[in-house]
């Protein structure tokens, strides 16, 4: 598999959505006060904004020297971004239990 960016542009995309609704939900139950599930949400939707742009600059990007670190990037933020997105799902899970 050479280029991953398409396949990490469309993962991001979809998991920021999944971020901000997370993000949403709990603004809106008022309950972003009581647990931390909204700051790793938060820095998850960070990460996946930045996976996003860095894999779309790797699609764009005219140099394969330039487009592989862009992609590299990308893949390093995804993978940050999918721990926090792990971690809050840890959250909610003990809380329910």
């Amino acid at each position: 598999m050479d280029k991953k960016s398409t396949h990490i542009l469309n993962a991001s995309s979809n998991l920021l959505g999944f971020s901000l609704v997370i993000i949403t939900s709990l603004k809106i139950t008022k309950m972003s006060h009581s647990t931390y599930l909204d700051e790793f949400a938060g820095v998850a939707c960070l990460f996946f904004a930045f996976s996003c742009f860095f894999s779309f600059l790797a699609i764009r990007s005219v140099h394969e020297k330039r487009g592989h670190r862009f992609e590299t990037i990308a893949d390093y933020l995804f993978l940050t971004a999918l721990f926090c997105i792990v971690l809050a799902v840890i959250i909610v899970t003990m809380k329910i239990i």
